[in-house]
């Protein structure tokens, strides 16, 4: 997972990745975990000192094309989607050994499992985390994103700008863009089981209600701190969740209010049609509740324990100015030792060598930062937009949502008019029999009155059922032709969304490649320049006049030239 928590100090040291660098600007330092696709280790960008996640796929799934597809996915989906409580991605792509490779901000806090597993939480923190779950994936829904795994060692707390429990959902691994189900085999069954949806259960493709049941386990667990549906088996788990009633919260947290409690049965309903239309009627909800509960809110420092903080940066690498000083210095102790000019035709055409390749050196770290600077505004501009876009989408659902629930209101209430009204018409039936019988010879007025005063109230009563449903019904179309004027609106933003993210993964693509192929420019003379300085020390070193200069050189330490130029490409990575 990506996160550094208090329970997370254990390093494997066989590992043979650790001290790796991964594309040539990621170090690993540690091991986080383990996923269902990939390992994750904390990693450095090498130069510009930024701590990340680093999820490598495992090594014995390197052959599985659908599942390094999947691992693609997760960075799209999640990038798309472009929310404060949805891990950010910084960075995909594959290394020349056929890697592949994802890195994430690195998150420092705890699990919501690690949370939960000391005890149930106060009704007022358990309803904050869950408001801001339900923010992030009613946006990923809005985009057409289901996770598909949501579980509490997917949630990370974190503190961020003094607020604490500041939720980040991790782990889009197992997302899938809805209708596009080619990377998920018919029938599998994904995900984990304590929080698998009946659906899901069932082998069932996941949707957006599949998320909100996950949500109920988890508000479930959050307020009583124990599953609802506990096995000893997987099979038994599954038809659990297939086929069980849901427990009452209230059975092991007393003091829960209705509402709470109401919200966490829906959201655990077995039909999805059963339970919230949406991740935006979810939000209203919890709204009302945050209202209805007491406004003193909890203190986290008298419950948890303060996570460290990352660990120290290294000591910083030399940079491509380096590689000018120490050709100055050993042309400058040339100099001295051949003051004519006559030096050794090996000696000289090294010193031209050192110089030209430090003046290359120069020029290519500034086309890089150039590069660098082009990708970072690239970035930027695009999150920006994607942000903009996806607060459009949202708020426009949202009405849609609202709309569909008020049409659907307004059907239902005509309805149970349409059942009134045939009860009427019935009871018109039988009052036209007695109006007949009453006109028979011999039958008392006052029957007949009766009777025709029966007729004529049902009859008006049937005429006022008939306006006020036609009311409904008209209120009912309104609504719908709202709604799908907002799908529509909806329905062209996310093309337009598409449309740029993937022209923005395109020109990020070719900038990056750009980088890349100057960077293997510069690695293939790299040899050189060691070559050219080793043979200038070994000439110069004996000579007196240079040994000041050669001492210079020596503190710089023998292996100056190796790596400076990936440190170069990593001055360009952040983009």
């Amino acid at each position: 997972m990506v996160l550094r928590t208090a329970a997370s100090k254990k390093t494997s040291h066989r590992d043979p990745y650790l001290g790796k660098v991964v594309a040539g600007r990621y170090r690993l330092e540690s091991r986080l975990g383990e996923g269902g696709m990939g390992v994750v280790y904390r990693a450095r960008h090498v130069l510009i000192d930024r701590v990340v996640a680093l999820k490598l796929i495992r090594p014995d799934l390197r052959g599985e094309t659908h599942l390094r597809a999947w691992m693609l996915r997760e960075a799209r989906a999640a990038n798309r989607v472009d929310h404060a409580h949805i891990v950010d991605i910084h960075d995909v792509g594959e290394t020349e050994e056929g890697e592949l490779y994802l890195v994430m901000e690195y998150l420092v806090g705890v699990s919501l499992s690690s949370a939960i597993a000391k005890g149930p939480m106060p009704i007022v923190r358990a309803v904050d985390v869950l408001e801001q779950m339900c923010a992030a994936l009613s946006r990923a829904h809005d985009l057409g994103v289901v996770h598909r795994d949501l579980k509490s060692d997917n949630i990370m707390l974190t503190t961020r700008g003094g607020r604490q429990d500041y939720v980040k959902i991790l782990d889009f691994g197992l997302a899938a863009l809805a209708r596009d189900p080619r990377l998920a085999p018919k029938g599998a069954v994904f995900g984990t089981p304590e929080y698998m949806s009946p659906e899901q259960a069932r082998g069932e493709d996941a949707q957006s209600a599949s998320d909100l049941y996950a949500l109920g386990i988890l508000f479930f667990e959050m307020v009583t701190g124990e599953l609802p549906f506990r096995a000893n088996d997987r099979e038994t788990l599954l038809e659990m969740q297939r086929t069980n009633k849901a427990p009452s919260p209230r059975t092991s947290r007393h003091d829960l209010p209705d509402l709470a409690e109401n919200i966490i049965l829906k959201l655990l309903e077995k039909d999805p049609k059963r339970r919230f239309r949406d991740g935006h009627h979810l939000s209203e909800e919890l709204k009302t509740l945050q209202r209805a509960l007491p406004s003193t809110p909890w203190d986290l420092r008298t419950t948890e324990t303060p996570v460290a903080a990352p660990p120290p940066p290294p000591a910083p690498s030399p940079g491509v100015v380096e590689w000018s000083r120490r050709a100055s210095n050993l042309i400058r102790a040339t100099a001295r030792a051949y003051p004519n000019g006559r030096a050794p035709e090996v000696v000289q055409q090294a010193a031209d060598r050192l110089w030209e390749l430090a003046a290359r050196a120069s020029r290519l770290e500034g086309e890089l930062a150039s590069h660098s600077r082009k990708l970072e505004a690239i970035e930027k501009r695009g999150r920006a937009l994607r942000a903009e876009l996806g607060r459009k989408v949202e708020e426009l659902a949202g009405d849609e949502s609202r709309a569909l629930r008020e049409a659907s209101g307004q059907r239902e209430r005509a309805n149970e008019l349409g059942i009134l009204r045939e009860q009427t018409n019935q009871q018109l039936s039988l009052a036209r029999k007695r109006l007949d019988a009453a006109r028979q010879p011999g039958t008392d007025l006052s029957v007949l009155e009766r009777a025709l005063t029966e007729v004529g109230a049902a009859q008006a009563r049937i005429e006022t059922l008939t306006a006020v449903m036609s009311d409904y019904e008209r209120r009912a179309e309104e609504r719908e032709h709202h709604a799908r004027g907002l799908r529509k609106q909806i329905d062209d933003l996310k093309s337009q969304l598409l449309r740029y993210s993937e022209a923005l993964e395109n020109d990020l693509g070719a900038g990056r490649e750009r980088i890349a192929t100057r960077v293997r420019e510069a690695l293939s003379y790299e040899k050189s320049f060691g070559d050219a300085s080793s043979v200038l020390i070994q000439h110069l070193s004996g000579r007196p006049e240079c040994r000041e200069l050669i001492e210079d050189v020596s503190k710089e330490g023998p292996d100056t030239s190796k790596h400076d130029y990936r440190a170069l490409e990593t001055r360009t990575a952040s983009a």
